[in-house]
């Protein structure tokens, strides 16, 4: 199914990458209008031809927040994606409201999984879910513990004790800064989604880690991290590029 899409982003360079990679790894999607800013996407929205499924926005903008423009152009019909640089607590508002959200630099993994949620024109129910994330911003507090469903009950663990998850078949380990292992029959892209907005990191198939406990990257062909526990977590080639610059990143904090 076609999509039609709008992208709302004020950095040139950052609406080029977000359409080079929306053609390359998302064919289905077609870039039907561009603004960037408050005033340009509200006359973007006006216009009767523009009729989009997704529109894919940054929050920060030059003439204001898009949130500014989100209240003028209501009713809102179709889905959002916001496409942002790292801020934890947004980013945890977005998860509590099921809102879609790509973090800059943009991976492509993240790209293809939030476009697979669209949901067709109509049915997006975008404003309760905006109404949801404004709501959580009275409630700040609610991902200090996260439950983990395993074979003997439920294990309520802190978010920032966990090391890292290990994919096995359909069941996820989960090894934590105490030395205890909880197993889970959760797949890890259902973790890897939860916790990204919480330093979590998916640098191979099977590993999803948190990167306050990363002691030392080996860098080589065989690139690999050395995590806080001693473990060996090997960095897919497919994803290294996207892993270190997210080490640049950091560097830059």
């Amino acid at each position: 199914m076609l999509l039609n899409a709008v992208i709302v982003e004020d950095e040139r360079k950052g609406l080029v990458n977000l359409k080079q990679m929306l053609n390359l790894h998302c064919p289905d999607v077609e870039v039907i209008g561009e603004a960037d800013g408050v005033e340009s996407g509200c006359s973007l929205f006006a216009r009767n031809d523009i009729r989009p499924d997704v529109a894919f926005l940054d929050i920060n903008l030059g003439d204001g927040k898009v949130f500014q423009m989100l209240d003028r152009i209501k009713p809102i019909s179709f889905d959002i994606i916001f496409v942002t640089a790292y801020d934890q607590f947004a980013m945890r508002a977005f998860d509590y409201s099921a809102i879609g959200y790509i973090l800059k630099p943009i991976d492509p993994d993240r790209l293809v999984d939030a476009v697979d949620r669209i949901r067709p024109r109509g049915q997006a129910r975008t404003e309760e879910r905006l109404d949801a994330m404004r709501m959580y911003q009275k409630q700040p507090n609610v991902f200090e513990k996260m439950p983990i469903g395993a074979v003997d009950g439920y294990h309520f663990v802190k978010i920032p004790d966990i090391i890292r998850f290990e994919a096995e078949d359909n069941y996820t380990h989960i090894y934590l800064a105490d030395g205890q292992r909880i197993t889970a029959s959760k797949t890890i892209k259902m973790y890897e989604d939860m916790l990204s907005p919480h330093n979590f990191y998916r640098v191979h198939k099977r590993h999803v880690i948190n990167m306050n406990f990363m002691k030392k990257f080996v860098k080589g062909e065989g690139g690999y991290l050395i995590m806080d526990d001693g473990m060996r977590i090997d960095v897919s080639r497919r994803r290294r590029s996207a892993f270190m610059t997210q080490l640049r990143l950091m560097q830059e904090l």
